[in-house]
């Protein structure tokens, strides 16, 4: 059986992962089906991407049957564990790096690595009655990967708080500390997500590509860094012949004609 199943409606690719027995783990073969669909979209004119998870779960982290078999093995070991981890972190880069905005839409748990995709995701709609936690702490191995994607999210205080106690939290929590935008109820979660994926669909795809690129980069730099920088993002972006033709019309008081433009 597949590991994900994919389809595109109105430029927006749904991205299910399709290992409920497993929860969806993070798995060497996840991973790389992951990795090879991302990088794909990135060189498509897709204009959102949703990521859910199929069964009980969204994803319950890395797993820990094949981590275990690769610690026991003589061949693998230590580089066994780094190509893992590695790979993994290259994943989450390329969620961020790739220029349609991506929304993780979760339901039953995201814990660990699983918490760690909805950090990293763009955005993220959850399942009312979702529970999150990178809780790796309570067997014995520190979150430290999903420690990356998750301070980057959430206040620092709340973050160390879950990392260093392993407890989960609802979406309540998670919605004021910033890990989710919203929750749900579970029959409406595709519905909302293709909503939202829909809305940033009807914008200049130019606009947003060039716009996620500088979210990310500008958050790395001093503030005057950022404001040379995102200047530039801007010039760049007023000089793009869409961009003319979109506030021509907003003063003209009419829809852009961005299709012909």
């Amino acid at each position: 059986m597949a590991l994900l199943e994919r389809h595109v409606t109105n430029n927006i690719a749904h991205i299910r992962m399709t290992a409920p027995e497993r929860l969806n783990a993070l798995s060497d073969a996840m991973i790389e089906a992951l990795q090879a669909t991302f990088d794909d979209i990135a060189q498509s004119d897709i204009r959102a991407v949703i990521l859910s998870g199929a069964g009980k779960a969204f994803c319950a982290g890395h797993d820990l049957r094949e981590m275990q078999a690769g610690r026991q093995s003589p061949d693998k070991g230590a580089a066994y564990f780094k190509d893992l981890f590695d790979r993994c972190g290259r994943l989450m880069q390329t969620i961020q790096a790739i220029p349609q905005p991506v929304i993780a839409a979760p339901h039953g748990i995201a814990t660990a690595a699983g918490c760690q995709l909805v950090a990293t995701c763009d955005l993220a709609i959850a399942a009312e009655g979702t529970r999150f936690g990178v809780n790796g702490v309570n067997i014995g191995l520190f979150c430290s990967t999903p420690m990356v994607a998750l301070t980057r999210t959430v206040p620092r205080k709340a973050a160390f708080d879950m990392l260093v106690t392993g407890r989960f939290i609802d979406c309540t929590e998670a919605r004021r500390i910033g890990l989710i935008n919203r929750a749900v109820p579970e029959p409406e979660l595709l519905g909302a997500a293709e909503e939202l994926a829909g809305v940033i669909a009807q914008k200049l795809s130019s606009a947003v590509r060039h716009g996620k690129r500088a979210f990310y980069e500008q958050s790395q730099l001093t503030t005057a860094e950022a404001y040379a920088f995102a200047g530039e993002v801007m010039v760049n972006n007023m000089l793009d012949r869409d961009t003319d033709e979109g506030i021509t019309a907003f003063l003209e008081k009419r829809a852009p004609d961005w299709a012909k433009s």
